[in-house]
């Protein structure tokens, strides 16, 4: 059902998807919160759906749940794209907001932004401008479509005010503001708690590595797959990793038939969690 607009508030619907908007979203959505003129709507795609990957950083992050979650799941990137767009279409066919805020470069951001700009809405980019250069990878085509279609880049770097620059980005629509992972950041220290996990790995007072790997371009290719793992290997010989494995990589890992290396490999941590097995 769609909720009812309050009148004379600006209606702001933010679009999280993947682990990664949660962690810029969350700072910007409790802000916007305290602002009376504001009335801010989170809408969840489903991109990320099992506890690990989603509804746990909604608890570690205090956000509240979802005002909507589309439930889209897991699926080639055509077809989540795609099936994102057909449900959060509908979604602002019912429920019209006066913009719509994107985050980082992930098949959400891409998806929600075009429908936003095909509808008429503003489109609000947070850690707009971002470049590898390499097309080849999904979420360098996700930023550069997002940026084209948005109305409002807000930016984390100076470079990317350059690289938005040179792509004929009018400036009068960037804004350079910082980068709102360092609030998540900042507020996830404060809840942060003590963990058992090295102690029960035999690691404390001991160094170890933390590792993460879950770039499509790292892991969907068996080749590059296994020489990263090789070049990882060799690492682990040296000194012991501790490895929360994206589950992605976890099944081409087992698909490939390659063995782990001399590490932990479990699945994702909470981000308390993980900021405690951080090597001090």
């Amino acid at each position: 059902m769609p909720r009812p607009k309050s009148n004379n508030r600006l209606r702001i619907m933010n679009i999280v998807g993947a682990r990664p908007n949660m962690m810029k979203i969350a700072p910007l959505l409790a802000e916007l919160r305290r602002q009376e003129e504001i009335e801010p709507v989170l809408v969840h795609t489903g991109q990320h759906y099992d506890y690990s990957m989603s509804q746990v950083f909604f608890d570690q992050l205090r956000v509240p749940p979802p005002d909507y979650n589309l439930g889209v799941g897991s699926g080639t990137h055509f077809a989540q794209t795609a099936e994102i767009m057909r449900k959060f279409g509908e979604l602002v066919q019912q429920d019209r907001p006066d913009m719509v805020v994107v985050a980082g470069d992930v098949n959400s951001t891409i998806a929600c932004a075009l429908v936003a700009a095909k509808e008429g809405i503003p489109v609000a980019h947070v850690e707009a401008g971002l470049r590898s250069f390499d097309r080849s990878m999904p979420e360098e085509i996700n930023r550069v479509l997002t940026d084209a279609v948005a109305d409002l880049l807000f930016t984390t770097e100076e470079s990317a005010n350059r690289n938005l620059a040179n792509e004929g980005i009018d400036p009068g629509k960037v804004f350079f503001v910082g980068n709102l992972m360092i609030d998540s950041l900042v507020s996830a220290l404060q809840v942060a708690r003590p963990s058992c996990l090295r102690s029960e790995l035999g690691l404390e007072g001991k160094p170890y590595a933390v590792l993460t790997l879950h770039r499509p371009s790292n892991v969907d290719n068996e080749d590059q797959l296994t020489r990263t793992l090789d070049a990882i290997f060799e690492v682990a010989q040296r000194i012991p990793i501790v490895f929360p494995a994206h589950p992605r990589t976890a099944r081409n890992i087992e698909a490939a038939g390659l063995t782990a290396m001399r590490s932990w490999t479990g699945g994702p941590l909470p981000c308390g969690t993980g900021l405690w097995m951080m090597p001090p």
